[in-house]
């Protein structure tokens, strides 16, 4: 999103006070908050205390707060729903490649953060604006999905089917909180694959997902 106030054409006042913070500042605590104390916590004057600047520091980068807002709900579109479909578009050989692919999204804190999806349902629930953002995005996700499976000739009740238990199941699993340490998900992960699409994985493909997982853990 650009500079709001430069996007509609005004002369944006001239900044006083700490200014230092940039857009992503405002932007990153913004999140944290999100995560954290839910939308409710996400007010300008706390948030511009805790960076040690000025109001006018927010209102050289946000037209309001719902401007703020509506960049977060961007924020988690550009990163979460964005990576998610694209890994599962990823080209691949076979079916357990390409599962392993969404595997290597969801478990990557920089592509895939699970406390901001679900810091975006909850907000949802508060929300009809912001639900039905939420629903769209699901879909873009589960539509990623069901064209992966599709990619492969299942049949396609089968497609929508294993779309949907794969999609659940990582939705379902990140809020139990399990804590997994990821050893243990690393000797699940084989079987994991079996379970979501009927095939089993190579050598290969195990031992790449393997080295893949164990270098984000280090």
């Amino acid at each position: 999103m650009a500079n709001s106030q430069h996007a509609s054409g005004a002369e944006p006042a001239a900044l006083t006070g700490n200014v230092k913070a940039t857009r992503e500042d405002w932007l990153e605590l913004a999140k944290q908050v999100l995560v954290r104390d839910g939308i409710e916590g996400v007010k300008i004057k706390p948030l511009g205390e805790t960076l040690n600047v000025s109001r006018s520091s927010f209102y050289w980068y946000f037209n309001s707060r719902q401007d703020l807002l509506d960049a977060l709900l961007e924020h988690w579109q550009a990163t979460n729903t964005r990576s998610l479909v694209e890994m599962a578009g990823r080209p691949a050989q076979t079916i357990t490649e390409a599962v392993g692919n969404v595997f290597r999204c969801v478990i990557n804190p920089a592509l895939f953060d699970p406390r901001l999806d679900f810091a975006i349902r909850d907000w949802a629930r508060r929300s009809d604006a912001v639900k039905r953002v939420l629903r769209a995005s699901e879909d873009q996700r589960l539509n990623a999905l069901e064209e992966m499976f599709a990619r492969f000739d299942y049949p396609d009740l089968e497609v929508v089917t294993r779309a949907r238990i794969l999609y659940y199941m990582q939705i379902g699993y990140d809020d139990a909180q399990l804590n997994e340490p990821m050893e243990t998900r690393n000797k699940l992960m084989p079987a994991y694959l079996v379970g979501f699409t009927g095939q089993i994985p190579t050598e290969e493909e195990i031992a790449a997902l393997l080295d893949y997982a164990n270098n984000l853990d280090t």
